[in-house]
């Protein structure tokens, strides 16, 4: 259980942080840097709830998802020790990965096939779902940096790359089953 009784403690102060074991990381460690781009996704992925109040479909998907956000940021935040047991540290585990494609899929179903890219926007939801999309791209490119470094657990890999095309298709899904779809017309403006 995690008990926050005071909010400062001042051992950042340094521009340190710490990890789980107690090891201290400059705030700038590809590591602090992928979880604080994770943290990020998640208030992104805050403000498009605020737009998904009362759709249920998709605020419960959301809502489980940035509790899982919460597991992954404990997972980046624990580094892959050699040897590691299964139960060692809280982990992205394959079913997390696997209900976000069943999810996916679910909201996929129903929209009709791409025929251009789609540029954001449509509905609040819709545009609030890229937004958090985008920032889940760049927290993937910061955990890809980070794994070209240090191990990294390959579930939490793939669960931000699901991660940002389930927010895709949520997107879509939230634009009228993808009928009011803002798309791009190439060369529109010459």
């Amino acid at each position: 259980m995690v008990v926050l009784s005071r909010i400062y403690t001042r051992t950042g102060d340094d521009g340190s942080t710490g990890l789980v074991g107690n090891e201290r990381r400059s705030k700038a460690d590809p590591r602090v840097e992928a979880i604080g781009a994770i943290d990020e996704t998640n208030a992104a992925i805050g403000v498009a709830r605020v737009h998904s109040a009362g759709i249920g479909t998709i605020d419960a998907m959301l809502s489980r998802i940035q509790n899982d956000l919460f597991d992954l940021g404990a997972d980046l935040a624990t580094p892959v020790a050699d040897g590691e047991t299964p139960a060692a540290a809280l982990r992205i585990a394959a079913e997390q990965v696997e209900r976000l494609e069943r999810e996916i899929d679910t909201l996929n179903e129903p929209l009709e096939p791409l025929r251009s890219f789609v540029l954001p926007g449509g509905s609040a939801l819709a545009a609030s779902l890229h937004v958090a999309r985008t920032v889940t791209r760049r927290a993937e490119r910061r955990i890809v940096a980070l794994a070209d470094r240090e191990a990294v657990s390959l579930p939490a890999l793939h669960f931000v790359n699901r991660l940002s095309d389930l927010l895709f298709v949520a997107a879509r899904w939230a634009n009228d089953r993808g009928a009011s779809d803002v798309l791009w017309v190439p060369g529109q403006n010459r």
